[in-house]
């Protein structure tokens, strides 16, 4: 299916038409309110289109697909800016999983993910927004009944309503990855007020809650380097569709909303403006979608795939978010349009793993500069 343009079309096309019928602007705005998904949306994409499970081995429940057909998925839900769990379960806490190398516990866990009845997330930054593992100061410690966690996490994705949280802690022996349960004595969840709403974040307490250590102690750093590669492809992927999808709206205002007697879309101002959305949203597709590829095959040069695409999308996102408002004119800064979703979004997306200054210093580090 890699290679197969025809499958990964009759893939989007499948995605695209659930998604219109299941996460319309009324959808969307009906969880920005309430901060949770529609539980019938989320049984419907795991149990009718294997969503979950698309990109996972198939020992633990998976269809055994890659980052390119994940990367479709994505796309499209970005798009229609879908307010689901799937980014928090499916990227960050699966691939955290699946790097630490802990077979016993990809059995324990990944096959709840792939059948959908498991919701995950990652819990790694803390109240400095940055996922370095080395500004990790949640402690870990291990006593007579087992391993227990002690501290705060920050921009938590989904973190209130995760049925499993995969926590990096600081042991003695360096940053680890522990598995706590929802409901787990000690374990607090508060939703955080956050620009994007349709991604809901949650601070976590941790007061000597139990854990279980995932991999082996101290290798968080290795791990979180791997996730975070893969973190980024996926979510340029998202912030790809969701620029496509900003281009989109501009082009169709511009041809139906007349001014002076002609369409707006005939003026050269805005012809330039939607002209230079579509370089970017083109060149965010194709590094998004070469960095999956790469990612697939386990290239050398991966790393720096992953970086530069989530530069180039983040970038190519939050113009077209802007652009599209200003194209729309007065409309496009009001509440009522949906304009400023994306805008959200787009600058939420930017910043969720660090911001400008530090995606460049990946990049950098990731060419071993």
């Amino acid at each position: 299916m890699n290679d197969g343009k025809e499958e990964l079309d009759e893939l989007r096309e499948a995605v695209r038409e659930f998604l219109i019928a299941k996460s319309p602007e009324t959808a969307v705005r009906a969880a920005m309110q309430t901060g949770r998904h529609d539980p019938a949306v989320w049984d419907q994409m795991a149990r009718q289109l294997r969503l979950p499970g698309l990109a996972l081995p198939t020992e633990y429940g998976g269809d055994g697909f890659g980052l390119t057909e994940l990367g479709v998925v994505l796309e499209e839900m970005g798009a229609a800016l879908l307010c689901s769990p799937f980014f928090a379960t499916v990227v960050l806490a699966a691939q955290a999983l699946l790097a630490s190398a802990d077979q016993g516990a990809c059995r324990r866990y990944l096959p709840g993910i792939a059948a959908g009845q498991t919701i995950a997330t990652l819990a790694a930054a803390e109240g400095n927004a940055s996922w370095d593992p080395a500004m990790v100061a949640a402690r870990a410690q291990r006593t007579a009944e087992g391993w227990v966690l002690t501290g705060k996490k920050s921009f938590v994705i989904d973190g209130a309503i995760a049925d499993l949280v995969l926590v990096v802690a600081r042991s003695t022996a360096g940053p680890a990855l522990f598995a706590v349960d929802r409901g787990a004595p000690g374990l607090r969840a508060e939703p955080m007020t956050t620009l994007d709403p349709t991604r809901p974040m949650a601070a976590l307490t941790f007061d000597q809650v139990p854990a279980i250590l995932i991999g082996a102690e101290g290798q968080g750093g290795r791990m979180m380097s791997q996730v975070l590669d893969l973190a980024c492809v996926a979510l340029a992927a998202e912030q790809a569709g969701g620029a496509r999808r900003c281009l989109e709206m501009s082009a169709g205002y511009a041809r139906t909303r007349f001014q002076f007697g002609r369409p707006i879309g005939s003026f050269q101002a805005v012809k330039h403006k939607c002209a230079d959305m579509l370089v970017r949203v083109e060149l965010a597709e194709a590094t998004a979608r070469e960095a999956a590829r790469l990612a697939d095959e386990a290239a050398a040069e991966s790393g720096v795939a992953a970086a530069t695409a989530h530069i180039c999308s983040s970038q190519a996102y939050l113009f077209a978010a802007t652009e599209n408002i200003q194209v729309h004119g007065g409309i496009g800064f009001t509440w009522e349009h949906p304009a400023h979703l994306y805008f959200r979004r787009a600058k939420s997306s930017e910043l969720l793993f660090g911001g400008p200054a530090v995606y460049h210093e990946r990049l950098l580090d990731r060419l071993g500069i």
